[in-house]
């Protein structure tokens, strides 16, 4: 059974300056939560209770947002104000979190390798901040039931317009049995279009055997100067089947998912959930026909 959950959060968020000068990025609010509680959340949904955050420097605010604030609740139980009280103590009961410092930040697969103490021989996912997946999608139980399945790593891919496959890591993919699920035979850290393998980028959603561990600590820098963690893969995938812990495997997704890690993406996040909810919904909906109508 695979039960715990690793999300990097030690990157210097300098996209979104100067706002994560003191505040981290994962702490920016997507509504009215910060973006990290969606990914907790996420984690919970899929039965992984056990959640190992990699923090960085300054990033005090993100250990806080999962702890008990008593003089807080407090107060909000003497107003009798339930759903605030509610809302603030669900932050602090979602999940057993876990906290290590990556120290200075030296790529994604650094940030992973980190997490190897507390993982130990077990399978385990990673959530990566900046994809949030709608609450309604169940990706990241099918990718766990897929490596339970196979004895594999699992990756999620998404098919991206050609001129955007830049921006992600891509996979070349053979079919399988499921008409979801590919089998990775190559992996490439953003690749111009015209030397991409596939239109399958890679997002932010990783269910990994524990051998990944061994082949980061022989992962030199790549691309950027950082240890990748597309880098790693790339290896377990080019094994195959037949060899280190069943290769690398695909989950092709096709369902909401809302990228936080750009300017403009993240409003339209924020937009499009918003949107979405009962509380919020049925009067900003009219509100954004008008204002797109006087544009």
């Amino acid at each position: 059974m695979i039960t715990k959950a690793v999300i990097p959060a030690a990157g210097l968020g300098t996209r979104f300056l100067p706002a994560t000068k003191a505040i981290p990025k994962e702490m920016l609010p997507v509504v009215d939560k910060p973006a990290l509680q969606y990914v907790v959340e996420e984690a919970v949904a899929a039965s992984l209770d056990d959640v190992l955050v990699i923090i960085g420097r300054n990033k005090n605010a993100i250990s806080n947002h999962f702890d008990a604030v008593p003089e807080l609740e407090h107060t909000l139980s003497t107003k009798n104000d339930a759903v605030k009280l509610e809302h603030v103590q669900r932050s602090s009961t979602l999940a057993d979190v876990h906290f290590v410092r990556q120290g200075e930040p030296r790529g994604l697969g650094h940030a992973v390798l980190r997490a190897r103490r507390h993982v130990g021989h077990e399978p385990f996912a990673v959530l990566l901040g900046d994809d949030l997946i709608g609450e309604s999608e169940n990706l990241l139980s099918r990718m766990i039931s897929v490596a339970e399945q196979r004895s594999t790593s699992v990756i999620a891919l998404m098919e991206v317009p050609a001129e955007q496959i830049h921006l992600y890591g891509c996979a070349a993919v053979e079919a399988t049995e499921d008409p979801d699920v590919v089998r990775v035979t190559g992996l490439v850290e953003k690749p111009d279009a015209a030397s991409a393998p596939s239109r399958y980028a890679v997002i932010g959603r990783y269910v990994l055997q524990p051998v990944v561990f061994d082949v980061l600590e022989d992962t030199p820098p790549g691309k950027g100067g950082e240890i990748q963690l597309t880098d790693a893969l790339q290896v377990l995938a080019a094994d195959g089947d037949a060899g280190v812990a069943g290769g690398v495997h695909g989950v092709v997704f096709a369902g909401a998912r809302y990228d936080t890690g750009d300017k403009l993406d993240y409003v339209k996040a924020i937009m499009q959930l918003a949107s979405a909810r009962d509380d919020l919904g049925p009067a900003l909906r009219p509100w954004i026909k008008d204002f797109a109508a006087r544009l």
